[in-house]
């Protein structure tokens, strides 16, 4: 027969059988008492407890069998021990209700105002161009139904756009190992040497009468670099508040005839501001203590992030800006066209990523939630595919409201037609997409897609205008689709979502 106690249904899963009482060991006075060894281990557990049986419940947890008991401290079975450890160690009580936990936080939440504050201070900028548009009046046309000194402002702000895409992910890297005065280090340096490559780029294309277009182009990759380093150390705020006196110039140009002056003066201002603000804020980032307790812990610290990895982050930069420019700027590519028929699809796109990184996080929170709801991977990869239906939707849904409405509001721009605006509406499912993508760490495969694009999108130029609109439509439709199979695929196993 086991030594094991036989359970009566009669008296409860706790009791046990009556048995004949038998007298402890004597144990010699030169020996260790395993008994109080074992009060001293299972601590404030033993004199807690109510009833013997709490303390039998406890040894049978840890994994006391029987035999073990018998043979160590020469008691029958755990309730015999428990009731010697009752009897001996003095009763304290039950310890003190402890004060309920707040709250967890709900992960992946972000406020709708900042990301609309965020959307905001990406498109002001663009009021720049309506402000300064005197001042690049002067130069001689392209040949192609561009505007003057189109190509100038283009190129160095694709160029400026690829190497602050780059320099944010490291310098946000190097905030992720809590290395703050490195990552302001890294705006220090990188800041100046993304200026001085959108001015160069910009020179490279500068032609006969574009002074004004360089220099406007220069002012341009300056803005870039202080403002990526504003938004890096999550100074929206101060960044928009340096754009106002500039976007309010640029609304009073609408109704009134602002003169050139004080354009000059305003467009000074603000660019000052913004200039003096981040290199107040990078400065003062770099003035905390380096190695940190967080970057000592941090193995990772000591050398640094790579170079390497920022590179598919300055590729997708350039890949979504030259998409952006194409979807934004294809009614300037036909003779007798002007920008404005351009600026609505621009703004709308521009400020669609204030609600466009909202619902990132949206989607992020909702894979949380069914992946600790979900006990099957199909499951999961359901309740993932719906979310990111949802969340994608309503980014599309957002995206049209806004073309609609910067075309009612923007005076003198056409209805864009149905070709159009699926061209606008396509750009805008790969940018959220390879965004997306990009969060989850997967920029290579986001940028490899958007490069192919970039490039049959740039070859289609030198074919004639029916190929032109037909790759302008089909190849960011095709893009668009492919992102949005490799988000289901890739972001669509449970793994993807796990810290």
């Amino acid at each position: 027969m086991s030594g094991s106690p036989r359970i009566d249904a009669g008296t409860g899963a706790g009791a046990r059988r009556d048995r004949p009482a038998r007298m402890p060991q004597q144990r010699p006075h030169w020996a260790a008492d395993p008994l109080r060894e074992l009060a001293d281990r299972l601590g404030e557990s033993v004199p807690a407890a109510v009833h013997p049986d709490e303390i039998a419940a406890i040894l049978e947890s840890d994994g006391m069998t029987d035999d073990h008991i018998r043979l160590t401290y020469g008691r029958e079975d755990s309730f015999a021990l428990a009731e010697d450890l009752f009897a001996r160690v003095p009763r304290t009580g039950p310890p003190p209700r402890p004060e309920p936990p707040p709250p967890a936080a709900v992960p992946w939440r972000a406020g709708l105002a900042g990301c609309l504050l965020r959307g905001l201070v990406f498109a002001l900028p663009g009021l720049a161009y309506v402000l300064g548009a005197p001042f690049l009046a002067d130069a001689a046309g392209e040949g192609r139904g561009l505007p003057a000194g189109t190509d100038v402002l283009l190129v160095g702000a694709l160029a400026g756009w690829a190497w602050n895409q780059a320099l944010a992910h490291r310098a946000y890297a190097w905030l992720g190992l809590g290395d703050r005065a490195s990552a302001a280090r890294a705006l220090l340096i990188g800041a100046p040497a993304g200026a001085l490559l959108g001015t160069a780029a910009a020179l490279a294309v500068t032609g006969p009468g574009e002074g004004a277009a360089l220099a406007f182009a220069t002012a341009q990759a300056v803005y870039q670099g202080a403002a990526t380093a504003l938004l890096v150390l999550a100074r929206d705020r101060l960044l928009l508040y340096a754009l106002t006196p500039m976007a309010l110039g640029a609304l009073l140009t609408l109704a009134l005839d602002v003169p050139v002056v004080v354009r000059a003066a305003l467009l000074a201002v603000s660019g000052a501001a913004v200039l003096a603000l981040a290199g107040r804020e990078v400065l003062r980032a770099g003035k905390v203590r380096r190695g940190s307790a967080r970057a000592a812990s941090n193995p990772r610290a000591a050398c640094g992030p790579s170079l390497w990895r920022s590179l598919p982050y300055g590729i997708f930069g350039l890949a979504t800006g030259v998409l952006v420019l194409y979807a934004v700027l294809q009614n300037l590519l036909g003779p007798g066209t002007t920008g404005v028929v351009a600026a609505p699809g621009a703004v709308a796109l521009t400020l669609s990523m204030g609600p466009a990184e909202w619902l990132l996080y949206r989607f992020r929170r909702g894979c949380d939630a069914g992946l600790r709801a979900s006990t099957a991977h199909s499951a999961f990869r359901r309740a993932a595919t719906l979310t990111l239906a949802r969340c994608l939707g309503g980014y599309l849904v957002v995206l049209l409201a806004l073309l609609a409405a910067t075309t009612v509001l923007w005076i003198g721009a056409p209805v864009p037609d149905t070709t159009r605006a699926a061209g606008l509406l396509f750009i805008g499912v790969m940018l959220w997409t390879g965004l997306l993508l990009q969060a989850f760490g997967a920029v290579a495969v986001a940028a490899t897609v958007c490069a192919v694009a970039a490039l049959l999108q740039t070859a289609a130029l030198f074919t004639g205008p029916a190929v032109t609109g037909t790759v302008a439509l089909a190849v960011p439709g095709v893009a668009s689709a492919v992102l949005a199979v490799l988000v289901c695929v890739l972001l669509g196993r449970a793994t993807a979502h796990r810290p």
